[in-house]
């Protein structure tokens, strides 16, 4: 199995997402995951809080005191994923057509290249982008199996190119859906890749397998030294579908994960941990722990604690509130895109069982969430993959602003 990595730094969003953030009260949450399960397009009303989960605002920020409207920098975009930065200028990944595009701060969009190997079925195609010094990284799902390529960038701004296709790591299992497929480095400068279960649920609790979990490997894809199940790219198991991660200003790490039919989830993420997939879904009750239901626990334990060997989520949502995708950390606060929830939640660092939202219906389905160097929010709205009701400019990349 040839390997190797990619790079982006663990906190995405900051200064601007806060004073965005602050006009909402941080109140006591599709397979694309349980997409595939019936829930589609889009949610029809607000959100109500759910026994075990933490409590949420559900009202907008888009017409609150303080908080502007969005710049629209992109239209058009198709099925967009995964934003990147090189220096100053955006890097856009679209799933279904396999375009990196490149985006320029006043919203010129260009095509950098293509990825035609990418194929495009159901959730599948091409996925997390990640930028480590020249090189860009690209996780896609290549017919049978997903594969995470690297390339060198060439030229400048505004005339970016790709070198050679070099394929890092490859094998990897895929399906039509749960394929994850973010892409982040963390603070220890290790490639961290999400792999959900490819729709083998069973594979999430098998050491030996490398779906239902997230991967870390050094920038060439091979397995560090210290990594917890020893020569193994496995770094954390029992997961469905994660799709956001990041890192706080302490080094610990956060997941957003896709439950089934019950809770989506918000993780700390141990090394060696298991997030109890698919014997749990959401917090475990010691006496629902381990039964196989996959059904989690609607208020048992404490959150982050868990039952017999699994570690709780330390934050829950109902499906209609979040079926969560990408992830941004702040200096305070975690931002967490939503698609079925067509919202922003954020969990303050200092009181990770509570959460408030932004912008709940206003901009249809959010796929990523990222901060640009200049302190600016960077949302990408997800309507034309086939579960939202698109506009005539969609999909689009917002700019927001405090």
């Amino acid at each position: 199995m040839s390997t190797s990595a990619l790079r982006r730094t663990g906190r995405l969003l900051t200064g601007a997402t806060l004073s965005l953030a602050v006009v909402l009260s941080a109140c006591s949450s599709d397979s694309d995951s349980g997409e595939t399960n019936g829930r589609g397009g889009s949610d029809s009303g607000a959100a109500s809080a759910s026994a075990g989960s933490g409590s949420t605002d559900a009202g907008s920020a888009a017409s609150a005191p303080g908080v502007n409207s969005p710049e629209v920098v992109a239209t058009g975009l198709e099925s967009p994923w995964s934003i990147a930065f090189v220096g100053q200028t955006m890097v856009v990944s679209e799933r279904d057509s396999g375009r990196i595009l490149e985006v320029s701060a006043g919203g010129d969009v260009r095509e950098v290249g293509r990825i035609d190997d990418a194929s495009a079925s159901g959730e599948a195609g091409l996925h997390g982008l990640a930028v480590d010094d020249d090189r860009l990284y690209a996780f896609f799902a290549a017919g049978t199996e997903n594969r995470i390529v690297r390339f060198d960038l060439l030229g400048e701004a505004g005339d970016l190119s790709l070198g050679e296709e070099e394929t890092i790591l490859d094998g990897l299992p895929t399906a039509n859906f749960h394929n994850g497929g973010r892409l982040a480095f963390g603070p220890d400068g290790m490639l961290y890749a999400t792999l959900g279960d490819t729709g083998d649920r069973d594979s999430a609790q098998d050491e030996q397998a490398l779906s239902g979990k997230i991967l870390r490997m050094t920038p060439d894809g091979e397995v560090p030294d210290d990594n917890p199940f020893g020569d193994s790219l496995v770094y954390s198991m029992g997961h469905r579908n994660p799709q956001g991660i990041g890192w706080d200003d302490e080094g610990t790490m956060y997941a957003s994960e896709f439950g089934q039919d019950t809770w989506d989830e918000l993780n700390v993420i141990e090394a060696g941990g298991n997030y109890g997939w698919p014997e749990v879904e959401g917090i475990a009750e010691d006496d629902g722990a381990g039964d196989g239901s996959g059904g989690g626990g609607a208020g048992g334990g404490d959150p982050g604690s868990g039952a017999g060997d699994f570690i709780d989520p330390v934050q829950q949502w109902s499906p209609d509130e979040a079926s969560p995708s990408g992830l941004a950390v702040t200096e305070d606060s975690i931002l967490i895109a939503g698609l079925r929830g067509q919202r922003l939640h954020r969990v303050p660092l200092d009181d990770l069982a509570s959460s408030s939202q932004l912008w709940t219906g206003d901009y249809g389905r959010l796929r990523d969430v990222v901060e640009a160097p200049d302190g600016s929010l960077l949302v990408l709205t997800n309507n034309t993959d086939g579960r939202g009701d698109p506009g005539p400019d969609d999909d689009r990349l917002l700019r927001f602003t405090p």
